[in-house]
C-alpha cells in the first residue's frame, strides 16, 4: 500500500501528533508512506517519525490562507500546482489530507488525477475560522473527496454529504510511557495540569480565574499549563493581577509530557470548543482524574461524566470552581476516576482507531467489497423457480 499524507506542517500540535502516529503505524506495517508538508522544512518534525517514511517539505505555506484578490488567487494556483506535482511524483494508491484549508488545497490539486482522496477534519467545522468564501469552496471541493472523516458524531451534520461518504474516526491515543499514577494522589504536593496552545479557544484564562477562587483554600495546589501561543503575555498578566505568579507555571512547549502527567493529580481541559482532544485521552490513559468543559464537540464523546471524569458547563468560571473544589477536596473521588479513566484506551487506543481507518481505506479502494452482497431472491411456484 502506498499512501501520501498531506499536512500544513509537522510542528507541535494535536493534528500533527495524530498524523505522526498514523504514519508510524502504517510504516511499521510495511506500507510505503510519503508525507507532504507545506512548510519549508527549516524546523524538524516535533514528533518522532519512522525512518522509513519519506518526508517532503514543499515550501508553499501561506499565512494568509485563501483570499480572493487577484494576487492571492495567482499565488494559490502556483501552490496547487506544486502540490499536484508532488502528489503525482509520490505515485500513491490513496491521498489523505488533514485540516480544512489543507484539505481544500489537496482536493484542488487532485482534480484531474486518477487518485482516491480522503480528507480529515480536526476541528469542529462550526469553529473552523474560515471566511464565507472559503466555506463555500470547502463545501464544493469536499464533494469531490471519496471520503470525509470527522472526529465526532457532533461534526457530521455540518457536511451535507451522502453518509456513505463520511466516517467518524476519533484520534488514536498512544499510552504514554508512565504507568497509571494512583500512588501520586497522596503525595504532599498537589498539581493541576493543562496542556494546549495558548490561544483563546483553549480557555486557559478561565482555568486561571477558577484556580484563583480556590487557591487560598487549597494552598498545597499549583497549576501548570504546558504549551505556547499568542495569549502568553495576556495569561501572564492575568496571573500577576490575581497574585498567582508563584502558583501558576507556564514552561512552554515540552517533549516530556509523560513526566508532567506522572506528577499530575488533576488534568483540566477548560476549552471553549474542541475537535477531539488527544491530551484529555492521554491524561485518562495515565489514570489522571480529569475535569473537562462540556463544549460542543469532543469531551462529551470521551468522558463518561461521574464515572471516569467530570464534565462541567463550558465557558463558566463558576462551574470550574465547583468542579475543582469537588475534586481537590475529595481524594476518594479522584481515586475513583483514576481507576476507571484508563479504559479510554479500549475505545480510542491506537489499535481500535486504526482498525476504523482500515475499514475507511477499504471502503474507498475496494468499494464493492465494502457493500453487502445482493443475493438473488428465488420463489418456488408449483415446482417452477421464478427469479
Amino acid at each position: 500500500m502506498k499512501l501520501t499524507l498531506v499536512s500544513s506542517s509537522l510542528n507541535v500540535g494535536g493534528a500533527e501528533r495524530v498524523i505522526s502516529t498514523m504514519a508510524n503505524y502504517w510504516a511499521a506495517k510495511g506500507w510505503q508512506i510519503t508525507i507532504l508538508t507545506f512548510d519549508d522544512g527549516a524546523e524538524l518534525p516535533f514528533y518522532d517519525l519512522d525512518r522509513r517514511i519519506d518526508l517532503h517539505p514543499l515550501g508553499i505555506r501561506s499565512p494568509d490562507g485563501f483570499k480572493f484578490s487577484v494576487s492571492s488567487v495567482t499565488y494559490n494556483l502556483r501552490r496547487i500546482q506544486v502540490l499536484k506535482q508532488a502528489i503525482v511524483a509520490s505515485q500513491p494508491d490513496l491521498v489523505i489530507s488533514f485540516v480544512n484549508t489543507t484539505n481544500i488545497m489537496t482536493l484542488l490539486a487532485c482534480r484531474g488525477l486518477k487518485v482516491k482522496t480522503i480528507v480529515s477534519e480536526h476541528v469542529h467545522p462550526t469553529f473552523g475560522q474560515l471566511n464565507k468564501a472559503t466555506q463555500l469552496l470547502q463545501q464544493l471541493t469536499y464533494r469531490q473527496a471519496d471520503l470525509v472523516t470527522v472526529q465526532t458524531h457532533a461534526a457530521l451534520s455540518f457536511f451535507p454529504l451522502d453518509r456513505s461518504k463520511t466516517f467518524v474516526i476519533p484520534n488514536p491515543v498512544i499510552l504514554p510511557k508512565s504507568e497509571p499514577i494512583q500512588s501520586q494522589l497522596y503525595t504532599d504536593d498537589r498539581h493541576l495540569l493543562a496542556i494546549g496552545k495558548l490561544i483563546p479557544e483553549k480557555g486557559f484564562d478561565l482555568a486561571i480565574k477558577a484556580f484563583a477562587q480556590v487557591a487560598e483554600k487549597y494552598p498545597e495546589w499549583t497549576l501548570t499549563i504546558l504549551g505556547e501561543g499568542e495569549m502568553r503575555s495576556e495569561l501572564e498578566d492575568l496571573c500577576v493581577d490575581l497574585e498567582l505568579s508563584d502558583r501558576v507555571f507556564m514552561p512552554g512547549v515540552v517533549k516530556n509530557i509523560d513526566a508532567h502527567l506522572r506528577k499530575a493529580d488533576i488534568f483540566i481541559l477548560p476549552s471553549r470548543f474542541e475537535g477531539f482532544p488527544v491530551t484529555l485521552c492521554e491524561a485518562m490513559a495515565c489514570g489522571v482524574p480529569v475535569i473537562a468543559s462540556n463544549c460542543l464537540s469532543g469531551p462529551r464523546e470521551i468522558v463518561h461524566d461521574g464515572i471516569d471524569g467530570m464534565l462541567v458547563k463550558p465557558e463558566s468560571v463558576s462551574a470550574l470552581v465547583i468542579g475543582l473544589s469537588q475534586l481537590m477536596s475529595n481524594p476518594g473521588k479522584r481515586q475513583y476516576f483514576s481507576h476507571h479513566a484508563p479504559q479510554v484506551l479500549d475505545r480510542f487506543g491506537v489499535e481500535p482507531v486504526m482498525a476504523i481507518w482500515q475499514r475507511a481505506i477499504r471502503q474507498v479502494l475496494q468499494p464493492n467489497l465494502s457493500k453487502p452482497i445482493k443475493r438473488k431472491r428465488h420463489i418456488i411456484l408449483g415446482g417452477l423457480v421464478a427469479k
